[in-house]
C-alpha cells in the first residue's frame, strides 16, 4: 500500500502535474494540503477519472486539505475536536479518513507567522487540538495503524534546516513549536524520517533567492505514525524530482510503502 502526502501550493495551479504524479506513481491514498481552492472548485472529475474517491475541506482562501483513495475512504472526519477559530473562521486545515483499515489524517499546520503574532498562538493552540484529537483515536483503537501526515509547519530538530543561524527569532524551529511534536510522541507516535533520494531530507524549498538550486531547504512535511502503522512501513522517501521544473509546488511529495493489501 502506497500512501503519499504533498503540499501542493494550490491545486488549480498544480493540477496537470499532481495528475502526471499520480499516473505515474500510483498512489493508493494520497493527502493533499494548501488546496486554495473551495470544495465545489475541487477538480474533482478529473481527480476521479484516475480511480480515485474523494473527500476535501476547501473553503478557498489559503488553506484546504483532501484526501484521496483507490481503497476507500471510510469514517470521514473534517476538522479536529475543539479546533480553534482563528479570527473568527474555522480554517480547513485537517481531514481524516480510515483507508482499507489504515487511518490517515491530511493537516495543515498554521504557519504561526512571527512568535509574537497571534497566529503563532493560534498554532500551539491548534496543535494541542490535534493531540487531543488523534489521542482519543488511538484509544478507541489501539491496533489500528494511524498516522498524521502532512504540513506541520515545524522543523523538528536544527539538522532539518539549512542553516539553523538564519531563523534566529522565526517560527518553525522554536521551543514552544517543537515540543509541539513532542507531544505528540508522548501519546504514541513517532516521526518517521524520511530517506532523500539525493541531498539532504528537507520537504520545502522556498521559491525566492534560488532556494531549491542552493539547498537552502526545510523538513516540515512529516510522518507521525503509531506503533501499528510505523511497523509496516517499507521505505519512506521524499520525491524531490518533481521540486524541479517549473510549475512546481515549493513543497516536494513524501511517499510511503506499506506491507500488505492492497
Amino acid at each position: 500500500m502506497r500512501i503519499v502526502t504533498w503540499n501542493v501550493n494550490s491545486i488549480g495551479a498544480r493540477l496537470e502535474r499532481v495528475l502526471a504524479w499520480l499516473e505515474l506513481h500510483q498512489p493508493d491514498v494520497l493527502a493533499l494540503q494548501e488546496l486554495k481552492c473551495t470544495d465545489a472548485a475541487f477538480p474533482l472529475m478529473e481527480i476521479q477519472a484516475l480511480g480515485y474517491e474523494v473527500a476535501t475541506w476547501g473553503t478557498g482562501r489559503w488553506n484546504g486539505v483532501a484526501l484521496l483513495s483507490k481503497v476507500g475512504l471510510a469514517d470521514i472526519t473534517i476538522g479536529l475536536t475543539d479546533q480553534p477559530e482563528y479570527e473568527g473562521a474555522l480554517e480547513p486545515r485537517a481531514i481524516g479518513a480510515t483507508c482499507n483499515g489504515v487511518r490517515v489524517w491530511s493537516v495543515y499546520v498554521p504557519n504561526g507567522r512571527e512568535p509574537d503574532h497571534d497566529h503563532y498562538a493560534y498554532k500551539l493552540e491548534w496543535f494541542a487540538a490535534l493531540q487531543a484529537t488523534v489521542d482519543a483515536e488511538m484509544k478507541a483503537s489501539p491496533a489500528l495503524p494511524l498516522a498524521i501526515i502532512g504540513d506541520f509547519n515545524v522543523a523538528p530538530t536544527d539538522e532539518d534546516v539549512w542553516d539553523i543561524a538564519k531563523f534566529e527569532n522565526s517560527t518553525h524551529v522554536t521551543p514552544a513549536e517543537r515540543t509541539a511534536l513532542t507531544n505528540l510522541q508522548s501519546i504514541g507516535l513517532v516521526d518517521h524520517m524520511p530517506r532523500a533520494l539525493k541531498g539532504a531530507p528537507y520537504t520545502f524549498w522556498d521559491y525566492r533567492q534560488a532556494a531549491f538550486g542552493r539547498g537552502w531547504g526545510m523538513r516540515i512535511d512529516l510522518v507521525y505514525a503509531n506503533a501499528p502503522f510505523d511497523a509496516a512501513i517499507t521505505d519512506c522517501w521524499i520525491d524531490r524530482e518533481e521540486r524541479k521544473g517549473k510549475g512546481a509546488s515549493d513543497h516536494a511529495p513524501v511517499v510511503i510503502d506499506l506491507t500488505g493489501a492492497p
